[in-house]
């Protein structure tokens, strides 16, 4: 005789208002509401090999991986999220690697609310969210400190001990990593996007960039 395999069903599992939920591929799932409205974001992938690092979440069942972050980094996630939907619906040629990167940044952000993962601090968290929103601002490391209650001492040594550069250099990494997708992804002067990522002077920032990159703005954009 045949042997016959019964698939036995997952036990219910609650995901609460904020709760990201993983499903491997191939598990049986279903799902639904105990009230009468509901909300969520998903996304199908085929994740890149190195994003397989940030999908290792708490597994809660066969299949079924579960990460409970804390609010700020909840909406942080949902937002990157409904970027990801935007660039779709985008006319643009570049739409679907912009989703991409934008689904790339949800996962990142989930990666700092990983238990299984080395937990950045929240102050830190919220540095790096300063810096990202207006990269052309002042971003001196005083002020970052003072944005989140922190000596420049204190501030200084957390950075680089969760982060493993100062701030100073991060926020040069950072600045520069935003001109390579400008240089990519849109046509304007080398000079325009050096002030849009907190170069003024765009002699200084094509040697800050040939430092980071090996090769000049011009070059890189070819």
């Amino acid at each position: 005789m045949e042997e016959q395999h019964v698939a036995r069903p997952h036990p219910d599992l609650d995901a609460e208002l904020g709760t990201i939920v993983l499903v491997r591929p191939g598990t049986p799932h279903d799902y639904g509401t105990r009230g009468e409205r509901w909300h969520f974001l998903y996304a199908h992938l085929h994740p890149k090999p190195d994003w397989l690092p940030l999908l290792d979440w708490p597994e809660v069942a066969s299949g079924i991986l579960q990460l409970r972050p804390a609010a700020p980094a909840a909406e942080r996630i949902a937002s990157r999220l409904r970027d990801a939907v935007r660039h779709q619906h985008s006319v643009l040629p570049q739409g679907e690697q912009l989703s991409a990167n934008a689904l790339e940044a949800a996962l990142l952000w989930c990666d700092t609310q990983n238990p299984k993962a080395v937990r950045i601090d929240d102050r830190l968290l919220r540095v790096i969210e300063l810096i990202d929103q207006d990269l052309k601002a002042q971003l001196d490391v005083p002020g970052l400190a003072r944005a989140v209650n922190l000596s420049v001492s204190r501030f200084a040594h957390l950075f680089r001990e969760q982060l493993g550069v100062s701030p100073r250099q991060f926020v040069e990494r950072r600045r520069l990593d935003a001109a390579c997708r400008l240089l990519e992804l849109t046509r304007r002067s080398i000079a325009s996007i050096a002030a849009e990522v907190g170069y003024p002077d765009p002699l200084y920032f094509s040697t800050r960039f040939r430092r980071h990159t090996g090769t000049s703005p011009t070059a890189y954009r070819r």
